[in-house]
């Protein structure tokens, strides 16, 4: 049974023109070259459905309902919470994560925070002992790769400010119990052709040691 990578897009540009699509993809590419044992499965967050979750989807934190309060739902509902589950489950069964996304905002779009409220679950992807939640996706070693473009130059002492959707994905990743997470940055995609050939160069010359250092 092959092992799974799990490649994450949320930009609504095609690859083509996507500077954090171009260079996962040559990632990707990389990754497999070195690594044929592994699949590669996608979501594709601005075409792929993504619940927005609901009051009434819950039992408790983090907890969806099931058996009877799930059969009391509306089919819409329940069309709703099977799939929440099916992204749950589909981001349990990966040991590689690659998350490729525009910088926003000093964040990231939207549609990625709904995600990972659809992932994190308790008995899944985490659990509450002594009300306090604990990561369960240390049982094998996993790795996160999160490619993110920005059109300007962040300098270095700004980064941990600017950066916050690289904060976030680095919080939440070791929360839910992935120890290694590395980030990838194609910083100075500017306004021209020449600018971003540049930056996808820059970025595409830091892949080999992201390569090396992650745990699968």
């Amino acid at each position: 049974m092959k092992k799974k990578l799990l490649y994450i897009t949320v930009n609504s540009k095609p690859e083509k023109l996507s500077s954090s699509k171009t260079v996962a993809r040559l990632f990707i590419q990389k990754f497999i070259e070195k690594n044929p044992d592994f699949e590669v499965e996608q979501v594709d967050l601005y075409k792929d459905h993504i619940p927005r979750l609901q009051y009434e989807y819950f039992a408790g934190k983090n907890a969806l309902v099931e058996k009877e309060a799930l059969n009391q739902l509306d089919d819409r509902s329940k069309k709703e919470i099977e799939k929440i589950n099916q992204l749950c489950d589909q981001f349990i069964s990966a040991r590689i994560y690659v998350i490729a996304a525009p910088m926003w905002s000093l964040s990231f779009p939207a549609p990625l925070k709904e995600y990972f409220d659809c992932i994190i679950q308790d008995k899944k992807t985490i659990s509450f002992e002594n009300k306090k939640p604990k990561g369960l996706l240390n049982d094998f070693d996993r790795s996160l790769v999160y490619i993110q473009s920005s059109g300007g130059k962040i300098p270095i002492y700004a980064k941990p400010i600017l950066n916050m959707g690289v904060n976030y994905i680095k919080f939440i990743a070791k929360f839910i119990g992935i120890k290694k997470v590395k980030e990838l940055l194609i910083d100075s995609t500017g306004t021209t052709d020449k600018e971003r050939e540049a930056a996808i160069e820059k970025a595409t010359g830091e892949m080999d040691n992201i390569l090396k250092s992650l745990k699968y």
